[in-house]
């Protein structure tokens, strides 16, 4: 089944920004729109504002005055529910209540015919549940748009269970022919996006109530090495401490309090004290007029060590070695069958974040993942209170002399940067075991919906199919809570691949 014709009405149910913002995509697509909205005047001060954004595209030669004209003249807003019955595509877009949209759906079902497609644009609530109160739920989708729908292509499109895929498929051609990047998937908590990205959130919160670092600490980690567009922190006041949390624990609750999604007790204490992010002044930062934005740890210039021996090839740090030769420190290549570590004059040893602490070893300083070693502007490393100052230094002095900035955070198992990566590539795994959504949808969800430099396959793909597994492992024996212990999915998977490669696990 191909995409709604362009001739076909299409109408959305509630006007509030994400409303606004689904009738202007499907309005400069080329569709007859009705607006309607349970308060009355709304519809038309919704219809307004479109009107008055439509405007500024054309000022910004983005849409032709003729196109701005004509897509005015088929925009209308509808007075009552009936004034819809001839919409080929319905799009709710209300209250996160699942009563509210239940009856919602249950009054269109008895106004549009029966081959119109009905839709939810439910960011939190089950597809299924709200679609179980209709007769026919066989034409019942979620098409979740992303804030603000004009400009965010990605769109996920929701099978409920009892979703037939003739209209799913019909919603998926719909949602491309509007210049949009649709991905499908089934109906499962928090879809892909919200689902995958739990950790993203939730490492950083760990981190930072471990007193591993602060959060403008860890914040410029994840921008300035793990190559995120935002950190957690920044991220979150951003959205809304009340809404993020919200989401979190909906999705845990959803999965019956499964702990790898488990809400983070210091963003509750965040809520409940009213400190919900920029739109009220104060969250994780101050964000008063005058209020100086805090600076990330940063360690004090060092002497970079005469030399460095390399046993073993790094693994996804390999790039290192090159860019300490570049920088005229001599570098001595050892095999090692076991090693993959940088050994510093003293003696001591810098080893890549690998789920171990730093106690646990003699004079070892780890380091955290970067998206690209030459490029990282920042590096973390992670000390213990036994590591000999010496070692420190000469591992801080080395990072500076690549031009990196160096942030010495607490002696955090997975640090950073490589625990958000290996547990989003975990759930990555586990969502398409379980019939989620395909490892392309799931790559193009994460980069799309929250600017991910990386797809979870695509980070996988790049730091080798058993890092992931390793890392969650060894993290996993540090807190044997569950939080961490790697899904059967990507166990099947990293062994698989030593099979593959002919050696033992």
């Amino acid at each position: 089944m191909t995409a709604l014709d362009l001739s076909s009405p299409v109408a959305v149910v509630g006007t509030g920004t994400m409303g606004q913002g689904i009738a202007q995509v499907a309005l400069v697509a080329g569709h007859p729109v009705r607006l309607y909205d349970a308060a009355p005047g709304r519809a038309r001060e919704a219809a307004d504002a479109i009107g008055a954004r439509l405007d500024r595209l054309v000022e910004k030669d983005r849409l032709t005055a003729a196109d701005r004209d004509a897509a005015r003249a088929r925009l209308l807003p509808a007075g009552t529910l009936a004034e819809l019955a001839d919409c080929s595509l319905v799009v709710e877009a209300v209250l996160e209540r699942l009563d509210v949209k239940q009856e919602l759906f249950r009054e269109l079902e008895g106004i549009v015919d029966d081959d119109c497609l009905l839709a939810t644009n439910t960011s939190s609530l089950s597809v299924t549940a709200i679609g179980g109160a209709l007769r026919a739920p066989g034409r019942f989708v979620g098409l979740h748009f992303f804030n603000p729908a004009p400009l965010l292509p990605l769109v996920e499109v929701v099978s409920g269970f009892a979703t037939d895929v003739t209209y799913a498929t019909r919603a998926y051609e719909t949602a491309r022919a509007w210049g949009k990047a649709p991905v499908a998937c089934a109906d499962t908590p928090g879809f892909i996006v919200n689902r995958i990205a739990r950790p993203f959130y939730a490492e950083a919160f760990a981190v930072y109530e471990a007193q591993g670092a602060d959060p403008a600490t860890i914040d410029a980690v994840l921008r300035e090495s793990g190559g995120f567009r935002m950190g957690a922190f920044e991220l979150t006041d951003l959205i809304g401490q009340d809404v993020n949390e919200s989401v979190t624990r909906s999705v845990w609750e959803s999965f019956f309090q499964d702990v790898r999604f488990t809400p983070s007790l210091a963003q509750r204490r965040l809520v409940e004290s009213g400190r919900l992010g920029r739109k009220t002044g104060q969250g994780w930062y101050d964000h008063g007029g005058d209020a100086e934005r805090p600076e990330p740890d940063t360690a004090e210039q060092r002497q970079p060590p005469a030399y460095v021996v390399a046993e073993g090839d790094l693994g996804p740090a390999a790039d290192l070695l090159a860019l300490i030769r570049e920088a005229g420190i001599p570098v001595r290549e050892e095999d090692e069958d076991n090693g993959t570590r940088l050994v510093l004059p003293s003696g001591g040893q810098l080893v890549l974040a690998d789920g171990q602490t730093s106690v646990e070893f003699r004079d070892v300083v780890y380091f955290d993942l970067a998206l690209d070693y030459r490029k990282a502007t920042r590096i973390a490393l992670s000390a213990s209170q036994d590591t000999a100052p010496q070692t420190l230094a000469e591992a801080t002095g080395l990072f500076q002399a690549l031009g990196k900035k160096v942030t010495v955070i607490g002696d955090v198992p997975g640090m950073i940067v490589a625990r958000t990566v290996a547990r989003i590539i975990d759930l990555a795994h586990d969502a398409v075991a379980k019939g989620v959504a395909t490892e392309e949808d799931i790559d193009t969800a994460m980069r799309l919906g929250v600017n991910y430099p990386l797809g979870p396959f695509e980070w996988s793909r790049r730091l080798g199919r058993s890092w992931a597994y390793a890392l969650l492992d060894d993290l996993h024996l540090r807190d044997p809570s569950g939080r961490y212990a790697p899904s059967l999915a990507l166990y099947r998977h990293a062994h698989a691949s030593d099979k593959r490669e002919g050696t033992a696990s």
